[in-house]
């Protein structure tokens, strides 16, 4: 810490780290022990904290993350959305294929960024603001396998006609970006996806994922 800086901000934003790395909370001793402070400090923050919806705690008093997390969070779409943008122009350029960015949204995929291809005769209708489930579509697909595996390389989940009949996904997840959880994938109307397309959806998400950082 230096002069310039607040402690207690310091130990606020710690303690919301900390809650946001452990999907089963914190009790107040637990968060005491990892930050190095007495109990009555841990007291004081979760409770400013949870004055903002930053924080709650549950009937067992095991702290998580709030609500209000999520409303900051939607407030970082439009900034990822900018960053990622000269990557999917790129793909959807290269690929013939609608590209989109899609990030997790509670327990749904949301695609905050999609970029159509200006050459193609025809390409698949997708737009900023579509949801759909986690497990359907290769995006949310690709999601969930990074998080069953976060240390592996990223991969390209394919899937054929999950979103829409006759139309076929391919999608590779973002790694290395603290704090976001998301996908970079196209979609085409084909009965498969080449091989070629694979391998540059990975190449974008890791050129989004590099933005990112």
């Amino acid at each position: 810490m230096t002069a310039e800086t607040s402690q207690t901000l310091d130990r606020g934003l710690r303690v919301l780290k900390l809650l946001a790395d452990t999907d089963h909370g914190l009790t107040v001793t637990e968060l005491a022990n990892k930050l190095g402070v007495n109990r009555t400090v841990v007291y004081r923050l979760l409770a400013t904290l949870e004055q903002h919806a930053l924080v709650r705690r549950d009937l067992g008093g095991r702290a998580r993350v709030g609500l209000g997390v999520l409303r900051l969070g939607r407030q970082v779409h439009p900034l990822v959305r900018e960053a990622a943008l000269p990557a999917l122009r790129s793909l959807a350029e290269e690929i013939g294929a609608t590209a989109h960015l899609t990030l997790v949204d509670g327990t749904e995929a949301l695609a905050v960024a999609v970029v159509e291809p200006t050459w193609t005769d025809y390409h698949v209708a997708y737009r900023a603001g579509f949801r759909h489930p986690l497990d359907r579509g290769a995006a949310g697909r690709a999601i969930l396998s990074a998080r069953r595996c976060p240390t592996a390389e990223p991969a390209c989940t394919l899937t054929q006609g999950e979103l829409e009949t006759g139309a076929c996904g391919a999608a590779a997840p973002l790694v290395g970006v603290t704090g976001v959880e998301g996908s970079v994938g196209v979609v085409m109307l084909a009965d498969s996806v080449p091989e070629r397309v694979g391998t540059r959806v990975v190449e974008a998400a890791r050129e989004v994922a590099e933005a990112l950082r």
